[in-house]
């Protein structure tokens, strides 16, 4: 079975690395040094938590792909 879920990526200046974090699946987070390696690390942890809940006898998330984004000017 097939399921999407929403990715995000927040730029970590201290550690000058891409968090990529899953908002549907608490604690699903990793990094890496470039987005897409970042959003590949993310696959991988969606993949491995998923197999520890189904493992488990636990609920699988459902897919969360609702995303928008807002633009706004900002004064200079």
């Amino acid at each position: 079975m097939q399921r999407r879920f929403k990715v995000v990526l927040t730029w970590d200046k201290e550690d000058k690395v891409y968090v990529a974090t899953v908002p549907a699946i608490p604690g699903c987070s990793t990094f890496g040094d470039t987005k897409e390696e970042a959003l590949a690390m993310a696959e991988d942890a969606i993949k491995v938590t998923l197999e520890g809940l189904a493992a488990t006898g636990q609920p699988l998330p459902e897919s969360d792909v609702d995303v928008s984004i807002v633009e706004v000017m900002v004064p200079a």
